[in-house]
């Protein structure tokens, strides 16, 4: 299976690899679902509720915002953070690409098997 034939490979296609990177993380996954509101949020907001520092959550930001899963805009004195979906909607359609490849292979095994 190569690579090629899952990612469909466009201009601007991502690697899966730091998507999945960054969400494997339980903290990154909590501010990616208190991002998904649509609103965009300063550091404050995303600590509230959190036994982590303010500096600890903005190194998980940073990771985020590499995997480009999070874009952040200077507003004042304050940087506010804000989902951005087309990572997460590559992977999705990625996992699918992958799940329909595994149907057809474990279809043809299973035909085998049975000899049909």
């Amino acid at each position: 299976m190569s690579r090629r034939s899952l990612s469909g490979r466009t201009a601007k296609r991502r690697a899966p690899a730091p998507v999945f990177a960054a969400l494997g993380d339980e903290t990154r996954l909590a501010l990616v679902a208190k991002l998904s509101g649509g609103q965009p949020r300063s550091i404050s907001q995303l600590t509230h509720g959190s036994r982590l520092t303010r500096q600890a959550i903005t190194k998980h930001l940073q990771v985020l915002e590499r995997a480009e899963l999070v874009r952040s805009t200077h507003v004042g004195r304050e940087n506010l953070f804000e989902l951005n979906p087309e990572p997460i909607d590559e992977m999705k359609k990625y996992l699918d690409r992958v799940s329909e490849l595994w149907d057809r292979k474990l279809a043809r095994l299973k035909s085998f098997v049975e000899g049909t």
